[in-house]
Parts: C-alpha cells; structure tokens; sequence
C-alpha cells in the first residue's frame, strides 16, 4: 500500500514501526527519464527493424530469378569493355541521357 507523489519525487509505504519515506532529486529524475525514453527508442526501433527484415526475406526473389528479369534499357549501345581481347564481354551504355 504504497503512495507516490510525483510532485515531491517521494514514495511513502506503511513500515514495521512507522512511514517509510524514499525521495529522490530531480536532477536524478530527469537522468533516469531521458535514459528510459532511451531504452524504448532503441526497443522500438529494434522490433520495426525486425518487422521490416521479415517482410523482405519474405518478399525477396530467389537470385537465379532475378538474374535472368534482367533486361538492358531501350537504346542502349553495346561497347566492348576490351576491344584487344578475345572473351568478348560487353557493357550497355545508355544512348539517351541528359544533357545535365
């Protein structure tokens, strides 16, 4: 049967021969404030975290798909990456950029 008052900081409950009274400062208070909203930044960020993280390995494509979805952009040139070399490989440059 305890009895907080927040205005005081103190906290009074029935002891074996009299009141039991615990007070705290304010500046104590406060630090103890800033570090539980804290905390419950760092909680709620971590379960977002772990919300997002399951939506996307749920979503997420199996890598063979996504490799061959793969598709050049309209207009783009193939230029070969060495023209002396006999492998052949290629980049495609997109023909239709900006001005910027």
């Amino acid at each position: 049967m305890d009895v907080p008052n927040y205005t005081y900081l103190k906290l009074k409950m029935p002891g074996p021969c009299r009141v039991i009274t615990i007070g705290i400062s304010f500046q104590c208070a406060y630090e103890c404030e800033v570090e539980c909203c804290e905390h419950a930044v760092i909680i709620v960020a971590s379960k977002e975290h772990a919300a997002i993280r399951k939506e996307v390995t749920e979503e997420a494509l199996e890598p063979k798909q996504s490799a061959r979805s793969f598709e050049p952009v309209v207009g783009a040139k193939e230029v070969l990456i060495d023209p002396s070399g006999s492998k052949g490989k290629v980049v495609h440059i997109g023909t239709m950029l900006s001005s910027k």
